[in-house]
């Protein structure tokens, strides 16, 4: 984790020094961070992760990571694989071995069946729909089950019965005891285990019934021994209940739960429902799709961990919920790219150019910075031929006011090389440019030309000594700011048509025929471009993908 990382400073930090300084808290800090595995971590996983384990590190404690395995049907081995492999991407190592809270289920159902004998649970058989019938409103009490004073003895037969696979699906339930009268709905006689006929993708199929997330939660923090359990605001209401649990069973310490607000980005969905099924419906490519918020997508994309993790120092933590810009995240990658990532020159829309004044057997090697503000990064090679490649867009036959490309009988300086002035269109059959003969100025290479001045610097590569790449153009993916508020529309009616745009045939530096690299490139004038190596290996050829522009064009009124 970097230094800057751990000198942020928010209110849980604050109020754990509190408790220090006050003798509240005595020993080791130790947190955790217990993704559910039924899906891939996004971008506010990444939030919660660099909080936990930040605070962990602040205070020279632990973090371990646990799996709320609790719903066997939604959770696979393959959610648990790419979780462990983003948090470790993200430059964080968990205490211990990697846990999971069906390794407590024993423990659980015994602490369970300690709240029966306390007459306080009990096995209820009404129906979901009686139930939420039952349940009250925010304004009105909620009614006791018929089923609440049964007999512990009765209790304790039924629930074993439960355990035994005797009952169907939602036939019976165990239920907390608490009060049906309470303002807090989530004390109203929460359930604590439902059966569930479902292999488990750990313990296979040993249990039928599974304990539910808010019962399964504090039980499994008391069982690490977890000082301070991080949650986002939406468990606030349902501290109580987690309070509750702790204070009614003999476990063996009591955590204490702290909520902060989650993280909500514009033009971004994080809801897992709701990326699984762009996912399932074919919107996109998988759940690491450059486009996803997702930490593989992100990371597939070229962002890199230190640009994450200086994302969530910026946002930092607090209480008030609220949307934060995500041209803040693209602020944060493009700052490190900046810094760091290797140039090159890559030309998108191919246009040929002949030098008519250069002779057709000659080359030149030209020596190029990688990167021109940190010469510790050493130079590269580019050649120089009589047939070179610029960018359709570079050219206009009638330049607009303020040109600062190329046109009929204008220079333009090309990177790194010499002045070239334009002296003929050359048009297909259909009447389209397919080439452009340029005249060389030889004495300009390094060179401020004498009598005249270049209108502009343009990038460019030689025809013989490119290679040829595939482009993925990612875009944000959305282009409404909060794709999902509208409870009218469907959320995937705002997807950004021109989220990926794929362009064939672009040509860039020999040096980019073998990426020597693991961060993206700065394709000069164009913005940062990551190789993807699945998709090279399979197109035979570097596919690159777009990380982020050199600039926000969004800012400027581009989805508005």
């Amino acid at each position: 984790m970097s230094a800057e990382s751990k000198k942020a400073h928010n209110f849980i930090q604050s109020l754990i020094e509190d408790a220090i300084a006050k003798g509240e808290h005595t020993g080791k800090v130790v947190t955790r961070f217990p993704p559910e595995p039924n899906g891939y971590l996004h971008i506010g996983h990444a939030k919660s992760i660099c909080l936990n384990f930040g605070i962990a590190e602040t205070f020279d404690g632990d973090c371990t990571l646990r799996f709320d395995d609790t719903n066997p049907e939604k959770e696979s081995q393959e959610y648990i694989d790419a979780i462990k492999q983003d948090v470790h991407w993200l430059g964080f190592e968990w205490a211990g071995d990697v846990r999971f809270a069906s390794d407590y289920f024993d423990a659980i159902y015994d602490f369970a069946v300690e709240l029966i004998e306390k007459g306080k649970a009990y096995v209820c058989a009404l129906s979901a729909d009686q139930m939420a019938e039952y349940r009250g409103t925010l304004k009105e009490p909620g009614k006791n089950s018929p089923y609440r004073d049964r007999p512990v003895e009765e209790n304790l037969k039924l629930f074993r019965e439960m355990r035994e696979g005797k009952y169907d699906n939602g036939e019976l339930v165990l239920r907390a005891k608490i009060d049906m009268a309470s303002p807090n709905i989530n004390m109203r006689d929460p359930i604590l285990y439902r059966i569930r006929y479902a292999d488990h993708h750990q313990t296979g199929d040993k249990w039928c019934i599974y304990p539910m997330y808010d019962f399964t939660h504090p039980i499994s923090d008391a069982m690490e021994g977890i000082t301070h359990s991080l949650c986002t605001l939406e468990f606030e209401d349902h501290r109580p209940l987690y309070d509750w649990v702790l204070d009614n069973i003999s476990g063996p310490c009591q955590p204490r739960q702290i909520e902060f607000a989650r993280l909500n980005l514009n033009y971004t969905v994080t809801s897992k429902r709701k990326l699984k099924r762009l996912v399932d419906e074919g919107f996109v490519d998988g759940w690491d799709d450059p486009r996803m918020p997702t930490i593989s997508g992100m990371r597939r994309r070229g962002f890199t961990p230190e640009s994450i993790r200086t994302f969530c120092d910026m946002i930092g933590v607090n209480k008030a919920g609220g949307t934060v810009d995500v041209g803040m995240l693209e602020h944060a990658i493009r700052e490190d790219l900046n810094a760091r990532a290797p140039r090159a020159m890559c030309v998108m829309r191919p246009l040929k150019v002949t030098l008519t004044n250069y002779p057709a057997d000659k080359t030149e090697t030209l020596v190029l910075p990688v990167h021109p503000q940190n010469p510790d990064l050493g130079e590269r090679q580019v050649t120089w031929s009589q047939t070179l490649f610029i960018d359709r867009e570079d050219f206009a036959e009638e330049p607009p006011r303020k040109w600062k490309r190329l046109a009929p009988d204008q220079a333009v300086r090309l990177r790194g090389g010499y002045v070239m002035t334009c002296r003929e269109v050359i048009r297909d059959d259909k009447g389209e440019i397919v080439e452009l003969k340029c005249e060389l100025d030889p004495d300009t290479l390094g060179v401020n030309p004498e009598g005249y001045k270049p209108n502009g610097v343009i990038h460019w590569v030689s025809a013989a000594d490119s290679v040829e790449v595939d482009i993925n153009q990612y875009d944000r993916l959305f282009i409404e700011e909060s794709p999902d508020s509208d409870k009218d529309t469907d959320f995937v009616e705002s997807i950004n048509p021109e989220s990926l745009v794929v362009l064939k045939g672009a040509r860039a530096e020999k040096n980019l025929a073998s990426p020597g690299t693991d961060l993206p490139y700065q394709f000069e004038r164009e913005g940062y471009f990551f190789c993807d190596q699945e998709l090279t290996a399979k197109a035979g050829r570097p596919v690159f993908n777009r990380t982020v522009t050199l600039r926000d064009s969004w800012g400027k009124g581009k989805a508005k």
